[in-house]
């Protein structure tokens, strides 16, 4: 039909609008977002990919009028030199307006520093370190999904009520394991338990943990901490499993993934914090339903909802302020990210808070027996809703440079 009318006009009348429209479609501005993570590593299925696909999956949904957006992603290596270069270069030469995810706290705060100098988005999704929104906090960064005082008080102050009042840690050594340990110990220790002990190994690389289980167990301990995450916490608890430890299991931090590279059969019982679980209500089933098919065999924790409603609250603050504000500026963008409300199928309706802290609930999830799981990826059971204003640190404690006391 289409054929017919073009006829009808006249091919040089056709052929004469065919450029314009071309040159209309190439003018249009375009915001440019690059996906920082581990593709390679041992956080490589916590992020990765996945999270690309997430970020793409909100630029498909939310089909910006009068502007492009485009998707790039690189991998970090867990470096924070690495992670830095690349934010600049970025940045400088290759027209990023926003980095999002980022895990590897040292490598969340290497790129943060750029982000604050050159005045860009940062959404992070993938470092825990709660200096984002405190010490090291600036008006371009928000913080999505999870930090070490989330972590901490959901997880950590469950298991003490529930009986685990000695611990023992093993602990990455960089910033996010002992940030983590740290915080951890301060809500057991409140809650009338004790440390008795700790072993940090080196990061990344380190595959073997036989010799830190040992000392944990040794050392009496009711509760084995594990202030890690990715391929690592799997790791450490097949070992632990492997070597018949006894001593109950807190890992601090722990995802979905990680939850299916395991197995139920070795991750039954385990308690964890999340802040998405795709069967919690109909909308997050749906949000994991459009990306399931691009990413089958790694359905998406908290750092893939976060990448995706990161990007679509933003895109939506780049609407309202004009693209060429959101370049010029990634303080503006973010301001007007704090200014709307957010809403979205993974998270629901939640806000941005001054320090740049997105002010979602915090799910305590209990992995169900074999038994008791009714499909694929069917794994958590809800034991503790915590309230944004219960779940995340008080504003006045983080010591947010910017934020007016």
């Amino acid at each position: 039909m289409q054929l017919s009318r073009r006829l009808l006009l006249g091919t040089a009348a056709a052929a004469a609008t065919l450029p314009v429209q071309r040159v209309r479609a190439q003018d249009k501005a375009t915001i440019k977002i690059g996906v920082l993570n581990d593709q390679s590593g041992p956080y490589r299925d916590t992020g990765g990919l996945t999270s690309a696909i997430c970020a793409k999956q909100a630029v498909a949904e939310f089909n910006a009028q009068g502007f492009n957006v485009e998707v790039i992603y690189a991998d970090h290596q867990n470096k924070p030199d690495i992670g830095a270069g690349i934010a600049r270069q970025w940045y400088d030469r290759e027209g990023v307006d926003m980095i999002l995810d980022v895990p590897t706290s040292s490598v969340g705060l290497a790129v943060g520093g750029v982000a604050k100098e050159k005045d860009k988005a940062y959404i992070n999704t993938g470092a825990a370190t709660a200096d984002l929104t405190g010490k090291a906090c600036a008006p371009s960064i928000v913080h999505w999904s999870y930090d070490t005082y989330m972590l901490a008080k959901s997880t950590g102050g469950a298991t003490v009520k529930s009986g685990g009042d000695t611990w023992y840690f093993i602990t990455a050594d960089y910033v996010f394991g002992h940030q983590l340990q740290e915080q951890t110990t301060r809500f057991v220790q409140a809650a009338g338990g004790k440390v008795l002990g700790s072993s940090a190994y080196p990061f990344p690389g380190t595959t073997d943990f036989s010799s830190f289980l040992l000392q944990a167990q040794a050392s009496g301990a009711k509760v084995l901490g594990l202030c890690n995450a990715g391929a690592d916490t799997v790791n450490s608890i097949k070992q632990a499993k492997e070597f018949g430890l006894q001593t109950r299991i807190a890992a601090m931090l722990m995802f979905i993934t990680d939850v299916h590279a395991l197995g139920l059969d070795v991750a039954q019982g385990l308690t964890l914090t999340e802040s998405f679980y795709w069967d919690l209500n109909p909308r997050t089933r749906a949000f994991t339903d459009r990306v399931r098919p691009k990413t089958p065999n790694n359905w998406p924790n908290m750092i893939h909802a976060a990448c995706y409603a990161g990007t679509l609250h933003y895109l939506k603050a780049v609407q309202q302020i004009g693209v060429a504000a959101a370049k010029k500026s990634g303080t503006a963008a973010v301001a007007a990210m704090k200014a709307i409300p957010t809403d979205d199928d993974a998270f629901g309706k939640a806000y941005i808070r001054e320090d740049g802290l997105a002010m979602v609930p915090s799910y305590l999830f209990e992995v169900k027996k074999p038994s008791e799981s009714k499909g694929p990826w069917d794994f958590y059971k809800t034991i503790q809703v915590s309230p944004p204003d219960q779940a995340w640190r008080p504003l006045a404690e983080g010591a947010c440079p910017f934020v007016k006391s």
